[in-house]
């Protein structure tokens, strides 16, 4: 049996290939949230994920959900919910409200695993460029759904996502791939394929090829202004 990883103070980490024989992909774990090891870790396809008084955890799922921007499904439903919501689409206006509002949104299991130093830790990333949020706002300017992830040249690797509104997270995740389509962004990596994901067109690809996928795409670059603020139109 393969034994678990332990990082040390050096930015490596073990091969995604020597994971523990476990579908979910755990590699590794210790090691910190800085933003030197942070890139390292997404640009080999690696992820943390844990919870309060657990060490940091490193992932590498196989197999991989991922959405190629141009097979996002967008059904009848969210195409009215479009077109008849009053409101605002926008990217990167409100990063750090965005994480927040998605570790506190309930889900079905005990605490998040967005902790205070996760939070910390991608608002860091999002300071060095490297992190972006995408904003649902109402008529009203409340804050009602959004998302965030990390870019990797041509790559987004979707983190996490909340909603106050009926369907504004979707509404979020098809501004993102509108965005993408138009600016040169090639794959979406949404780390594990639910079946929510999947209704929106999330695929499962194995980690050998998801790693290769990302080996090219890393160093593709997108349009200068990929990931200025800005606001995010939608013409029917």
């Amino acid at each position: 049996m393969i034994a678990l990883h332990q990082l040390d103070q050096q930015l490596c980490f073990p091969s995604p290939q020597y994971s523990l024989d476990d579908p979910n992909g755990l590699l590794a774990f210790g090691g910190d949230l800085s933003v030197p090891r942070l890139r390292e870790a997404y640009r080999q396809g690696i992820f943390p994920w844990y919870s309060d008084g657990e060490p940091i955890l490193w992932w590498s799922p196989d197999p991989r959900g991922v959405l190629v921007p141009e097979a996002f499904h967008c059904s009848r439903s969210l195409r009215k919910r479009l077109r008849t919501t009053a409101h605002t689409a926008t990217l990167n206006h409100a990063f750090d409200k965005v994480v927040e509002q998605c570790a506190n949104i309930p889900r079905n299991q005990s605490g998040t695993w967005i902790t205070q130093d996760m939070q910390a830790a991608y608002r860091a990333l999002h300071r060095s460029g490297d992190a972006h949020s995408v904003e649902i706002w109402s008529e009203q300017g409340e804050l009602v759904g959004g998302l965030y992830g990390v870019a990797v040249g041509a790559v987004f690797c979707g983190e996490s996502m909340f909603s106050h509104q009926a369907d504004a997270s979707k509404m979020a995740f098809f501004y993102l791939v509108r965005h993408l389509i138009t600016h040169g962004g090639h794959l979406i990596d949404c780390q594990m394929p639910t079946p929510h994901l999947q209704s929106l067109g999330c695929k499962a690809m194995s980690r050998a090829t998801f790693l290769a996928e990302l080996s090219v795409l890393q160093d593709m670059p997108v349009a200068n202004n990929t990931y200025t603020p800005q606001s995010l139109e939608y013409t029917p």
